[in-house]
C-alpha cells in the first residue's frame, strides 16, 4: 500500500516538468558553492601568505 502510494507520487513528479528549471539551478548553485568552498579550503593558507607578502611589500614603498 505504501509502495503503491510512493510509486504514484514519483510518477506524478516525473510527469511534472514545471519545477525542473528551478531544480537544475539549485543543483548548479550547490555544485558551484561546493567548488568555491573547496578552493578556499585548499588555497586559503597560500592566499593569506601571498596577501601578507604583498601588504608588507606595499608598506615598504
Amino acid at each position: 500500500m505504501v509502495l503503491v502510494r510512493i510509486a504514484k507520487s514519483l510518477g506524478v513528479l516525473r510527469k511534472d516538468r514545471s519545477g525542473l528549471a528551478l531544480t537544475e539551478y539549485l543543483i548548479l548553485l550547490g555544485l558551484l558553492t561546493a567548488a568555491v568552498i573547496t578552493a578556499v579550503a585548499l588555497f586559503g593558507t597560500n592566499l593569506a601568505a601571498a596577501w601578507t607578502t604583498w601588504a608588507e611589500w606595499a608598506a615598504d614603498l
